[in-house]
């Protein structure tokens, strides 16, 4: 564990999007981790046609309802966001922490927000060694806030549901990041729907598997008081119409049975790609059960722009506390995207000078 000041150590900002901005955004985006092909035809459908409510201020009761129903829980325990990134915020904010603690290597906001927020953040660096699997003892007794993602983003680690019962204790909040668990079949150690674990909020994402980063909607699940105060910090209306029709759309029993599909074609096309990447020598940290996987690869550097030159791109790792310049994180597509990456991927390899 060690503590940085504001400034020092990796971009916490530098996300998957800017590998696809500008002179990127002809090249075929294996960066950012939301599921290629969405948003279904039927979900834009729904969408559009909440184009015509738009003068009215949006209403958010039916999509907290599904959302609450969708998860077996009482709609006091639900808030709807704009995006998980918005429930970061809100946590920073809201609660009165005085030990925070993020679980590295993970995404990066919940960090930057916290520190944007004011607050003094130490860090738990889970290492190459162990899998970079969770071992609770790593963390703080005086922890009174802990942050986790589950699965993990970029390491593609699912951690064990028993694991991460072992960080929750009365005093402290402890935020389980579910952003990609819909993208796990059976969706297994998801801890959302729990009522019986002191201080515990699950964050849920539906941009990644349904196409919808530029619409913004995610949600908390927590205990109403928890709750309450993060909504009391929310700006009024902070999610839209088009946003909360979305939400309602995507927590549907159709939408669950299609995102149990695609999770379970996810998981294919990920062992295809692991293989590829193994048989052209490169060590993939895992088990991935995400929806990406993570790549250590000598002069990742050079390789992440001789691919750039070859048409893809991918994200670099080394942004992410706990990982090196040696990391790249690679989102999981087709078989047909995949074989072309890793074609691409053979050349550049040949060609980098390590």
């Amino acid at each position: 564990m060690r503590t940085e000041e504001d400034g020092g150590g990796p971009d916490l900002r530098h996300h998957g999007d800017a590998e696809v901005r500008d002179d990127g955004a002809a090249l075929v985006d294996l960066a950012v981790n939301v599921r290629a092909g969405t948003p279904p035809s039927w979900l834009r459908e729904e969408i559009a046609a909440s184009l015509s409510s738009l003068a009215a201020y949006p209403d958010g009761r039916a999509a907290r309802a599904a959302v609450a129903a969708r998860h077996g829980l009482p709609v006091e325990r639900v808030l709807l966001t704009a995006g998980a990134a918005e429930a970061f915020v809100l946590l920073a904010r809201a609660l009165k922490v005085r030990r925070p603690v993020v679980v590295h290597p993970q995404f990066t906001e919940p960090e930057a927000a916290l520190r944007d927020a004011g607050h003094t953040v130490d860090r738990v660096l889970l290492r190459e060694r162990d899998g970079f699997r969770l071992d609770p003892a790593l963390v703080p007794e005086d922890a009174d806030l802990v942050v986790v993602g589950n699965p993990t983003n970029p390491t593609s680690v699912l951690h064990p549901a028993s694991t991460l019962l072992r960080l929750a204790r009365p005093g402290r909040t402890l935020v389980v990041d579910e952003a990609f668990m819909d993208a796990v079949p059976g969706e297994r150690e998801s801890l959302a729907g729990r009522c019986d674990v002191p201080g515990l909020v699950v964050l849920r994402s539906l941009t990644k598997t349904w196409g919808l980063a530029g619409l913004r909607i995610g949600y908390v699940l927590a205990d109403p008081e928890v709750v309450s105060r993060l909504e009391r910090a929310q700006p009024l209306w902070a999610v839209s119409t088009p946003a909360l029709v979305a939400a309602r759309a995507c927590v549907s029993p159709r939408a669950v049975a299609e995102a149990e599909a695609a999770a379970r074609q996810i998981a294919v096309d990920r062992e295809f790609l692991a293989r590829g990447l193994a048989e052209r020598g490169v060590q993939v940290a895992g088990p991935a059960e995400g929806p990406f996987v993570l790549a250590r690869i000598p002069g990742a550097a050079e390789v992440r722009s001789r691919l750039r030159d070859l048409g893809y791109a991918v994200r670099r790792g080394d942004t992410f506390p706990g990982l090196g310049p040696e990391w790249i994180r690679v989102a999981v597509r087709d078989a047909a995207t995949t074989t072309g990456f890793l074609t691409a991927l053979g050349t550049a390899l040949g060609r980098a000078a390590y």
